[in-house]
């Protein structure tokens, strides 16, 4: 964690639980998953062909935007101290590290010092 920004910590939810964060996105439900498709399964947010289809995902781009906008709200409050948002999706891979890795830059363009982690992105696939 950093001691005066903004820690992004992606996670796969099938490979533990969540980290202790200030601010926690699930991705599962609500946003499809590249892994059902053979050509991304096997792929991570380091590919481009993973990030577009996350970011072309219809409802992440305003995801995106409000989250930085609490990380920008919780930075103004009276109580210093570093924010932890974490990120999940079910392995880790795609979702979830994609939309770390673009809250990440968004926040570093604000002028915020960010810090982004992959806990999950290189795990094993986890075949379902």
């Amino acid at each position: 964690m950093t001691a005066t920004g903004v820690t992004v910590v992606s996670f796969g939810y099938l490979h533990g639980p969540a980290p202790e964060a200030t601010v926690t996105l699930d991705l599962r439900t609500h946003y499809r998953d590249p892994h059902v498709s053979p050509d991304l399964r096997y792929l991570t947010a380091d590919d481009e062909a993973v990030r577009l289809a996350v970011l072309g995902t219809p409802g992440i781009a305003p995801l995106l935007a409000a989250t930085a906008d609490m990380v920008v709200a919780y930075l103004a409050g009276p109580s210093a101290g570093p924010i932890t948002v974490a990120v999940g999706c079910a392995g880790g891979r795609h979702r979830a590290a994609t939309v770390a890795m673009a809250l990440g830059r968004d926040l570093l363009c604000r002028a915020i010092p960010t810090t982004v982690i992959h806990r999950d992105m290189h795990a094993d696939v986890v075949e379902r």
